[in-house]
């Protein structure tokens, strides 16, 4: 099965985003405010996991899995993928509107501020340089957005269920029962997620971080699964203790974007050194 096709990301031009940001940006928000996903809370979200949802097909993950899993795009630093990201803000996002590397070290400096051992520091500021897949010319709906399994029934506490009715794999009967192609507490490292830059980041660092950080990168978009509890059918022991890692990671990926904008010229010899400490020069992209 191929998957819907689209010539175009929510918004489809670079230079769109600097008078998004101007609009999105809110400081100091509640708690309860976060994730709002009524279809008329931000259109522009709303039509991003139209896309998402009707184009991630099982299909495309594996060829994307397959397309990125040789890192045969050179060689680069972790801070040349970083300043590249100074230029994004997340379409499936409705919490955020500081540039990406801002809100990186928004999530990183929560981390940092409450003693959690550097290695997680890190995973919180490397956590997203997987959008960096933008770079490549991938389509918004195939980098960001909520990740949730193909090849078996989707639940209703994925985000906007009722857009896969697009979805060519909703038409696929064998796709749509419990455990679909799997079979029961496979583990989640047997699972096709949806493609997108939790995979892309696990799969570029995987060498270089603690697997407690492995599980943070590659799964901290799985909503459904450490937010909600679904999916558990699929999990098997190991996933299920390192979820406890995801879950406290979770909280400074979300609700740190309400927070101050970081003073970046302060706290930059800080993670210069914490880079150096994990990561070569350059690495595999």
């Amino acid at each position: 099965m191929s998957s819907v096709t689209t010539d175009h990301a929510p918004l489809a031009e670079l230079d769109e985003w600097d008078d998004f940001v101007a609009t999105r940006y809110k400081q100091g928000k509640a708690e309860e405010e976060f994730r709002n996903y009524r279809a008329d809370a931000n259109p522009t979200v709303t039509e991003f996991y139209r896309l998402n949802h009707a184009n991630q097909t099982l299909d495309f993950i594996l060829k994307k899995k397959a397309e990125f899993a040789s890192l045969a795009r050179g060689e680069k630093s972790i801070w040349e993928m970083a300043d590249y990201l100074n230029t994004l803000v997340d379409d499936s996002d409705p919490d955020t509107d500081v540039t990406q590397i801002e809100h990186l070290l928004q999530t990183s400096e929560a981390i940092r501020k409450d003693g959690h051992p550097r290695w997680f520091v890190l995973a919180g500021f490397v956590h997203d340089l997987g959008k960096v897949l933008c770079l490549y010319g991938e389509p918004q709906w195939a980098v960001v957005g909520d990740t949730f399994p193909a090849g078996c029934a989707y639940s209703d506490q994925i985000v906007f269920p009722e857009f896969f009715a697009a979805n060519p794999d909703s038409k696929v009967p064998e796709y749509q029962t419990k455990y679909g192609i799997y079979s029961p507490n496979c583990g989640l490292d047997n699972i096709h997620l949806s493609w997108g830059h939790d995979e892309y980041i696990y799969t570029v660092t995987k060498n270089y971080l603690p697997e407690p950080a492995q599980y943070m990168l590659r799964y901290h978009s799985f909503y459904p699964a450490h937010k909600h509890g679904a999916y558990r059918h699929l999990m098997n022991d190991h996933d299920e203790k390192m979820f406890e890692w995801v879950r406290k990671f979770n909280p400074y990926d979300l609700y740190s974007k309400g927070l101050e904008r970081p003073n970046v010229k302060e706290i930059m010899p800080y993670y210069q050194d914490l880079v150096a400490e994990f990561f070569p020069a350059k690495i595999a992209w």
